[in-house]
């Protein structure tokens, strides 16, 4: 006989039956016994099915993507809330911004419930709680002009879906992704991304197909949004921060595309600017200084295009 305790797991395990992420697959019951090719091949063709499960969803995810740049153009946060896996995924995004976009520190952040031990160690509980969602954004200072993005495969992790709840109290914008339809966290934000990327290979392993899946929207989340803001020209990262010989050497590659300029001309231009690459195109584009260039990229809020526009104006 089941005590009192129990009935809480009762009704989650009920609740976990009707996600198509969580569901078993009885034809693959015996994988375990197939070859390890047969194995690969398997998974390897789960895996094709996830862009499809995306692209079905790109008008919901482009227009999160321009409500995410407006705000950001006023000089709003990105924020990604999320447990375990879907908590990484947003970390590791956020990490990922300084050093391709030159974006500030704090402007594109990744929250995981229990905090940056969780993104190594499993945190036990801390996913189950709404009001650590809301006290950590708290933490931040939330305010309209913020970005908060909740991920989360199964669309009802409290964490998630608290985070956006509360987000959302504070004026911010939201967006719920998630990886089951008729989420919760769909339901709660401005923007609803619903990818049903299907059952797991292994039951309920939202690492794999459903991660994928995130990790393919949060990439095009920041890489369209820094787009949007003027942080690229045309598909060259022309924002890269050089804080190493790799970058350092990319830098030089980048300007030499853009411009098509001889070698010692390119290291000219970035001695006048300091290594900023845009700056550098901007001096060899436009024909104007260092100085000149760091004005015209203020005054057109970084977005080069703009700047070269007005130098050029201005020959």
């Amino acid at each position: 006989m089941s005590s009192s305790h129990d009935a809480p797991y009762g009704q989650l395990r009920r609740e976990l039956e009707t996600l198509t992420t969580e569901a078993f697959r009885p034809e693959l019951a015996d994988i375990d016994q197939l070859p390890t090719l047969d194995i690969a091949r398997i998974m390897n063709g789960e895996d094709a099915t996830v862009p499809a499960a995306v692209a079905a969803q790109l008008p919901s995810i482009a227009a999160a993507i321009d409500a995410t740049a407006q705000r950001m153009a006023r000089g709003g946060r990105l924020v990604y809330a999320g447990a375990g896996t879907a908590g990484r995924l947003g970390v590791l995004d956020a990490s990922e911004c300084p050093p391709t976009f030159a974006t500030a520190p704090g402007e594109v952040i990744g929250l995981i419930a229990g905090g940056p031990q969780a993104t190594t160690d499993a945190v036990e509980g801390a996913e189950d709680s709404k009001e650590l969602a809301a006290q950590d954004l708290d933490a931040l200072g939330i305010t309209v002009d913020d970005t908060v993005v909740g991920v989360s495969a199964s669309g009802r992790t409290p964490y998630a879906v608290g985070a956006v709840e509360h987000a959302r109290h504070r004026g911010a914008l939201t967006v719920g992704l998630a990886c089951n339809a008729g989420s919760a966290l769909a339901a709660a934000a401005d923007h609803g991304i619903e990818i049903v990327v299907g059952p797991e290979l292994l039951t309920g392993s939202t690492r794999l197909k459903a991660g994928t899946a995130q990790k393919l929207v949060l990439n095009m989340v920041s890489t369209i949004t820094m787009i949007r803001l003027g942080k690229t020209y045309g598909n060259l990262m022309v924002d890269v921060r050089a804080s190493n010989e790799k970058l350092r050497a990319r830098s030089r590659r980048i300007v030499a595309l853009a411009t098509g300029a001889p070698d010692d001309a390119i290291e000219a231009a970035l001695a006048e600017t300091d290594g900023e690459v845009k700056n550098a195109i901007l001096t060899l584009l436009g024909d104007v200084d260092g100085p000149t260039a760091q004005a015209l990229l203020r005054a057109s809020g970084g977005h080069l295009r703009a700047a070269l526009r007005t130098a050029q104006a201005g020959r």
